[in-house]
């Protein structure tokens, strides 16, 4: 049973999560790590964590809605396939070891800072291959990939825009920002759909979980208003020795 500090301390966790999040992205490497530093099983850990960090990816598809006009289509081909990856993840989640998600936790860290480090580079890659046309292809061939990453999503979750943004700058010939307002769609509906599972999984640790939302509400809306006064650049690879960090300490003590 977690004391009432424990439980401010796990919040504030969120609110610098929320705050990462809408600057830099990569928020769960901070709230994660302490959610494990301050004793909380794994796997309960993960659930938590991804049902309270939900709100802030609504918060993002919101902001870029206007550069979904005309890809209606897209969105009813590929939300299906990110919310059936979702839950798929979710389900290996769940019906997998608790020791075994205890081993593969340092590596899916490091994977989520490696994903969080070469973010810039994978736009850099998306924009090359993108073009001035207002549509591109529908995106049926993305299905699979997509359906692929979701279900990376709904198992661990960190780093799963920088993986959807890829997948679609592969298959999807489109501009950068019109992409990238797609990328926040589906990986809303990874995340929720993996939320709305775990809702009734009976592992998520309530107390933490609303506090934990409240303080990533709080540290996103915070994080908007100082977005032109921090340096992104330099948050996100602060983001990314720390979480290097963390998942070398855990990868050692193992």
């Amino acid at each position: 049973m977690l004391s009432e500090f424990e439980i401010l301390i796990a919040g504030l966790a969120a609110a610098a999560a929320g705050l990462i999040n809408a600057l830099a992205g990569g928020g769960t490497l901070v709230s994660f790590p302490v959610l494990i530093a301050l004793g909380v099983p794994d796997i309960a850990a993960n659930i938590t964590n991804t049902v309270a960090l939900c709100p802030g990816y609504l918060g993002g598809a919101i902001t870029q809605r206007e550069d979904l006009r005309g890809q209606g289509r897209r969105l009813w081909i590929l939300l299906p396939a990110g919310i059936i990856g979702g839950i798929a993840g979710s389900i290996l989640l769940l019906l997998g070891n608790e020791r075994v998600f205890h081993v593969l936790v340092p590596f899916l860290i490091l994977l989520a800072a490696l994903l969080l480090a070469v973010q810039d580079r994978v736009r850099d890659w998306v924009r090359e291959r993108s073009h001035s046309a207002e549509s591109g292809n529908v995106g049926g061939t993305a299905i699979l990939p997509v359906g692929l990453a979701a279900i990376y999503g709904g198992y661990f979750g960190a780093g799963i825009s920088v993986i959807v943004l890829a997948v679609l700058g592969l298959f999807l010939d489109d501009t950068l920002t019109r992409l990238n307002a797609l990328k926040q769609c589906i990986s809303l509906s990874i995340n929720v759909s993996a939320a709305i599972f775990f809702l009734f999984s009976g592992m998520v640790i309530w107390p933490l979980a609303v506090v934990m939302a409240v303080g990533a509400l709080v540290g996103g809306a915070v994080g908007g208003r100082i977005a032109g006064r921090i340096d992104p650049v330099l948050l996100r690879w602060t983001v990314v020795i720390l979480g290097s960090a963390v998942g070398i300490l855990l990868l050692v003590s193992l």
